[in-house]
């Protein structure tokens, strides 16, 4: 049986060896730092940020396979960890596997929300996730187009056939079958053009976007002024020019920001529908 105090040295000693890895990090001696925190894995195994760290050098070396393995292990440890989710989406995606892929980067970005501004990625998550999201939409757009290009030529061969049938009866009747006849082919050709409609980009609605930005909302907040902006622009603009509105210029502090959950579902709820709404400018 290991001794209490056995267990103080060894992490500290792991810890110690998280720090030197940090330092490797940084002179991208990505080689020292793998071996600095395999170390401090080995001592203390059930530490997340051991294993995160690692998967962060395996990912500047794009050993795509160590830093899933090292992301799974990590979320094992803390299922709530957005470092481990979004590298382990970013796995999956080098390997094809875009549905999980864009599981995993959604749940990093969900985690992320709201997060300490020290270590806040929404920003960088969700640029990767609309990349993946775009692509997917791309993909689905594509095989829509194609299916619904299919049934419109499909069902306009079925109304010339039935045309070129009445073309039999008495010459009476021949005119106003002819314009009958153009008549639907009209309203056919307005069905698919409507039901392509979604896929078609337009303008994004402006009350979905940020009024700093002009981009789509990724993570909302609103201000005691009623106004909302993406929380990392408003952060950046406390921080770098003023604690205050940019737009009431109302005295504001950062632990003022609410989200606002209502913008949040609706760009979700737009963005589910009009999947070019993804593309980054």
């Amino acid at each position: 049986m290991v001794s209490g105090s056995a267990l103080s040295a060894a992490a500290k000693q792991a810890e110690q060896l998280r720090k030197d890895g940090n330092i490797y990090f940084k002179k991208d001696r990505f080689g020292a730092a793998i071996d600095a925190y395999t170390e401090a894995i080995t001592l203390c195994p059930n530490v997340p940020v051991y294993w995160t760290n690692r998967a962060l050098c395996y990912r500047r070396r794009n050993d795509w396979l160590k830093v899933e393995e090292d992301c799974r292990r990590a979320i094992q440890l803390d299922y709530s960890s957005v470092k481990a989710h979004y590298m382990l989406g970013l796995a999956l995606l080098q390997k094809q596997e875009l549905d999980e892929g864009v599981k995993e980067l959604q749940k990093a970005l969900d985690l992320g929300r709201g997060a300490n501004p020290k270590g806040y990625m929404v920003d960088e998550i969700w640029q990767e996730l609309a990349k993946a999201k775009y692509m997917l939409w791309e993909h689905a757009s594509s095989k829509r187009s194609w299916e619904l290009q299919s049934l419109k030529e499909a069902c306009e061969t079925a109304l010339r056939e039935k045309h070129f049938l009445d073309d039999s009866q008495p010459e009476g009747f021949l005119d106003e079958a002819g314009i009958s006849h153009m008549k639907q082919l009209e309203v056919l050709r307005q069905v698919f053009r409507k039901a392509g409609e979604a896929d078609i980009p337009c303008e994004v609605p402006d009350y979905l976007c940020c009024k700093i930005t002009l981009d789509i909302f990724c993570d909302p907040v609103i201000t005691p002024s009623g106004v909302t902006y993406e929380r990392a622009v408003i952060l950046d603009h406390l921080q770098k020019v003023g604690k205050f509105d940019p737009i009431t210029r109302e005295p504001l502090d950062q632990s003022q920001l609410v989200p606002n959950l209502a913008i949040k579902e609706a760009v979700q709820a737009y963005l589910d529908k009009h999947g070019w709404a993804y593309k980054l400018d």
